[in-house]
């Protein structure tokens, strides 16, 4: 297996590969991480025969540094921060607020953007399989897990193209499940592991979720005419 992934839909054969348990169930929805967990999310829930839909988290980057996340929040309110790195970068409390209401603005921007008037995927009592291209920190995954767990899933599994083998650790003994098709000793960068991190775009992510809501629809077609033609 290489040690390097080529892109981000490289990313997501490989996790569908490690995730064939879950294939073909009606009990599993795929969510991807905008905008980079999209595309991985896509091949995931293609492989899995799953429908997707996207889960809006935003990271909350440090103001002039931001590659380096201080936390992120998701949709309903939830926030986590990493107090560490608030404090040992010397952040004040006001700055921290800025970039908590502009992150707000941006995912609200987002869901009207990626999905309009289509309402999420009622995840309730299903198991639901939670896609990000990479794990760096882990804030914006654990976020998200918080704030997904509070909608009521059976079950969560944490998915990403790559994260360290000890950040998957702690994310499976906060979820259940954390798969990773690279798992290095330690990452400095995510685009590091991938021959191709170009910049996933709004158009990019709406064309997904467009061609896996037609997929599923065709599949549920197909399902009620095997049906019909059976009995």
């Amino acid at each position: 297996m290489n040690a390097r992934l080529h892109n981000r839909a490289d990313a997501g054969k490989r996790l569908a590969a490690k995730l064939y348990r879950y294939a073909h169930r009606g009990d599993v929805i795929v969510l991807g991480l905008p905008r980079g967990g999209v595309p991985v999310a896509f091949e995931v829930a293609r492989s899995l025969g799953a429908p997707l839909d996207v889960f809006i988290v935003r990271k909350l980057g440090v103001p002039g540094r931001e590659e380096l996340a201080m936390g992120a929040i998701a949709s309903g309110g939830m926030r986590v921060l990493n107090d560490r790195i608030v404090r040992n970068l010397g952040i004040p409390p006001e700055a921290v607020e800025a970039a908590i209401a502009v992150g707000e603005r941006e995912m609200e921007r987002r869901e009207r953007a990626y999905r309009g008037a289509r309402a999420p995927l009622d995840v309730r009592g299903k198991t639901v399989i939670l896609v990000d291209d990479g794990l760096a920190t882990g804030a914006t995954m654990m976020v998200a897990a918080e704030a997904l767990r509070t909608r009521r899933p059976r079950a969560i599994v944490v998915a990403a193209g790559v994260g360290a083998a000890d950040l998957c650790e702690s994310l499976a003994r906060l979820v259940g499940q954390c798969v990773c098709a690279l798992e290095p000793p330690e990452i400095e960068a995510i685009s590091k592991w991938y021959d191709d991190f170009t910049q996933t775009g709004d158009d990019e992510v709406r064309s997904l979720l467009a061609r896996a809501d037609a997929a599923s629809i065709k599949a549920v077609r197909h399902q009620a005419k095997s049906r019909l033609s059976a009995a």
